[in-house]
C-alpha cells in the first residue's frame, strides 16, 4: 500500500501538555504508594505499654496525681525526590502481607454436667413362700385346739373357784347370821318360857309326899291369843298327883303369856317342868 500523503495545512501535530500530565500522574501515584506504605507500617507497631504501680496510699500525705506519659513523637515524612517519569503501565497495588494478630479467644468453660439422680433401688423380690406341709398344719391345729381347751379349763376353774369362794363366804355369813339369830331366838324363847312357867307356878298346888325334884314334860297346844286348847303328858314325873296338879295349873294359866317377838310364837311346844323352882335334881 502506498503511504498517504500529507495534505498541506493538516500535518500531524503533538500536544504541548502531554508530557507534563504524564509526569504529574506518575508523581501522584508514587506519593499515594508512599502514604499507604507508611500508614500500614505505623499500624503494625505494637501499642505502647503503660506500666502503673499500685501502692497503698499513706494516711498523712495526699496522693500525687498521676502524670500521663507524653505521646510518642510521630515520624516525620521526608519528601523523596521525584524520580524520572517514564511512561509505564499503572501498577497494581498489592496488599501488604502483614498478619494482624488476633486476640486469643477465651477458652470455653467446661460445662458442669448435672449429677444424675440416683436410681431408685429395685424392690427386693419376695421370697417364695414354702409350700405348707399338711402334717405340720394338722399338728399346729391340734396344738391350737389343746391350748384353747387348756385356756377354757383354766377360765372355768377360775370361775368355779371364785363361785366357791363366794358361796363359802355367803354360807359362812348365813351361818353366822343363823347362829346369831338362833342365839337371839333361843334367848327370846327362854324368856317367853320363863314367863309361862312363872304363871303356871303361881297357879299350881303341889301335893304332899314329893320326893326330890322330878321332871315332867307336857305338849301344850294353844291359839295365837294364848288360850290353851290341849295339854298332853309326854313324860311323867313318877308321881301321878304331881302330874295332875301340873295339868290343872297349865289350864288355869290360860291364856298363856305371848312372846315379845311375834315371829317366835309357836302354836305347839314342849313344856319341861320341875316342881321346885325348875332346878335339875
Amino acid at each position: 500500500m502506498s503511504e498517504a500523503r500529507a495534505v498541506p495545512g493538516f500535518e500531524e501535530r503533538r500536544e504541548p501538555g502531554l508530557g507534563r500530565s504524564i509526569a504529574l500522574a506518575a508523581a501522584v501515584h508514587l506519593v499515594l504508594i508512599a502514604v499507604l506504605f507508611l500508614g500500614l507500617s505505623w499500624q503494625s507497631r505494637p501499642p505502647d505499654v503503660v506500666a502503673v504501680e499500685l501502692w497503698s496510699a499513706p494516711l498523712a500525705p495526699s496522693p500525687k496525681p498521676k502524670v500521663a506519659p507524653p505521646p510518642a513523637p510521630q515520624p516525620k515524612v521526608e519528601p523523596k525526590p521525584a524520580p524520572k517519569v517514564e511512561p509505564k503501565p499503572e501498577p497494581r497495588i498489592a496488599k501488604p502481607d502483614i498478619a494482624l494478630k488476633e486476640k486469643p479467644k477465651p477458652k470455653p468453660k467446661p460445662e458442669v454436667k448435672p449429677k444424675p439422680e440416683p436410681k431408685p433401688k429395685p424392690n427386693p423380690k419376695p421370697k417364695p413362700k414354702p409350700k405348707p406341709n399338711p402334717k405340720l398344719r394338722e399338728e399346729q391345729a391340734r396344738r391350737q385346739e389343746q391350748q384353747q381347751l387348756q385356756k377354757q379349763l383354766h377360765q372355768e376353774l377360775a370361775r368355779e373357784q371364785a363361785a366357791l369362794s363366794v358361796a363359802r363366804e355367803q354360807q359362812l355369813i348365813q351361818q353366822q347370821l343363823a347362829q346369831a339369830t338362833a342365839a337371839a331366838d333361843a334367848k327370846a324363847l327362854a324368856a317367853w318360857v320363863d314367863k309361862i312357867k312363872a304363871k303356871i307356878r303361881g297357879n299350881i298346888v303341889l301335893p304332899p309326899g314329893i320326893n326330890g325334884n322330878p321332871e315332867a314334860q307336857f305338849e301344850v297346844v294353844q291359839l295365837p291369843t294364848g288360850e290353851v286348847l290341849t295339854v298332853t303328858l309326854k313324860k311323867s314325873s313318877g308321881n301321878g298327883a304331881l302330874d295332875d296338879a301340873i295339868v290343872r295349873a297349865i289350864r288355869k294359866s290360860s291364856p298363856l303369856p305371848k312372846p315379845d317377838d311375834p315371829s317366835l310364837f309357836h302354836r305347839s311346844f314342849i313344856l319341861h317342868y320341875w316342881p321346885f323352882e325348875d332346878k335339875d335334881p
